[in-house]
């Protein structure tokens, strides 16, 4: 289940390009490709959140300013997956089936930091999330989200100019040639999270016992994090993929997610929820379920990364092949999504906010479902 709604109508002191969809790219989700629909949807927010006390006042996407070009950051790379910043301002990007880290100044020098050993590509799967300790200047840790011979696992290591001391932290994520999930991230609590898919096999979403189709919260090392509410390192459940996790100013958490034939979603996500999945495949208005805060038809979409900068959250579609905008109320509420760059670089996968304030994005037309150009894989800066 996948789909996204918009939060809110807060301003946005961004400038963009808004160019209008209208041409279907390769699938980004594993299945067929499914109808279009005219625009995105706002459901109604999940009973008790936020946005349910307070629901958002609907407008029309904002018409951009002067069009903001993205700057090309780094270019002839292959399938960037995950980016996380250092203290500097440097960012460490993973590359997916080439299982390189690098180190990605803001001047786009590019310099690899190490080859991950064990990584296994197949299918959607190897090196994918990357966190950086929020302690870095202390620990030097970095973690990493990949796919291991048997399973999916999170390791530390100890990071200075390379990387050494891997210590697995959580293994036997379910593997697969799909759905894998990957993202990692620490979030304000100060703890880790990882976002976990049902690799194909649906009755796993709703398990409780298994680590796939779950957002994961845990602590540094790997144990269960304080306030979890099933006694173990799950968060929140029914999940088909989800690949971007973000959080605003006030640490409401959000997640972007792949539907299967019909609807993507984006989530605002609460302790111990329940997403639906294999149930309910965007809005099902089930009150077992929580409904997505806003969906897309899959062709308009299939998200993987999201990040929150300057009033609203950016999520990078991949099929879609367009970076939304989605404006966020102050309660947490969804605005009308805006589309930018609209088959302008093809398919979109990694999205992160710089120290600075600015969004890094990048391309995933090397994964075997693009149309790479010819200094693709790239990644661009977007300055406010």
């Amino acid at each position: 289940m996948t789909g996204m709604t918009s939060h809110g109508a807060g301003r946005t002191r961004w400038a963009a390009l808004l160019i209008a969809a209208s041409a279907v790219l390769a699938g980004g989700c594993s299945e067929a490709p499914a109808p279009a629909a005219s625009q995105p949807t706002r459901p109604s927010p999940p009973p008790g959140s936020p946005a349910a006390t307070s629901p958002a006042t609907t407008s029309p996407a904002e018409e951009p300013g002067p069009a903001a070009e993205p700057r090309v950051l780094a270019k002839d790379l292959a399938v960037p997956w995950g980016i996380a910043f250092l203290p500097g301002g440097d960012a460490l990007v993973t590359e997916r089936d080439t299982a390189r880290l690098l180190r990605v100044t803001a001047a786009g020098k590019v310099s690899e930091v190490a080859r991950i050993d064990g990584v296994r590509p197949d299918g959607e799967g190897g090196l994918m999330g990357v966190a950086v300790s929020p302690s870095f200047e202390r620990d030097r840790h970095v973690f990493l989200y990949y796919t291991a011979a048997s399973d999916n696992r999170i390791v530390r290591y100890r990071y200075d100019r390379t990387l050494t001391g891997a210590t697995v932290v959580l293994d036997g994520i379910p593997k697969g040639a799909i759905h894998n999930g990957g993202r990692l991230a620490f979030g304000p609590d100060g703890h880790l999270y990882a976002s976990t898919g049902e690799v194909g096999d649906r009755s796993l979403a709703q398990a409780l016992g298994s680590l796939a189709g779950k957002i994961l919260r845990m602590t540094p090392d790997g144990r269960p994090a304080p306030g979890n509410p099933f006694q173990s390192v799950v968060w929140s459940y029914g999940h088909r993929n989800v690949q971007g996790l973000a959080w605003d100013p006030s640490g409401r958490m959000y997640a972007s997610e792949f539907g299967q034939n019909s609807f993507d979603e984006l989530n605002l996500i609460t302790k111990g929820g329940n997403y639906g999945w294999p149930e309910v495949e965007g809005t099902g208005g089930d009150s077992r379920f929580i409904d997505p805060i806003a969906t897309w038809s899959t062709d308009e979409a299939s998200p993987s990364g999201l990040a929150y900068a300057d009033g609203s959250l950016w999520m990078a579609a991949l099929r879609g092949a367009r970076l939304w905008r989605v404006p966020l109320t102050a309660d947490g509420g969804a605005g009308d999504p805006v589309p930018l760059f609209t088959d302008r670089y093809g398919r979109l996968r990694a999205v992160a906010t710089a120290p600075g304030g600015s969004l890094w994005f990048g391309t995933s037309n090397k994964d075997g479902r693009g149309s790479p150009a010819a200094d693709d894989d790239r990644l661009f800066t977007l300055a406010p």
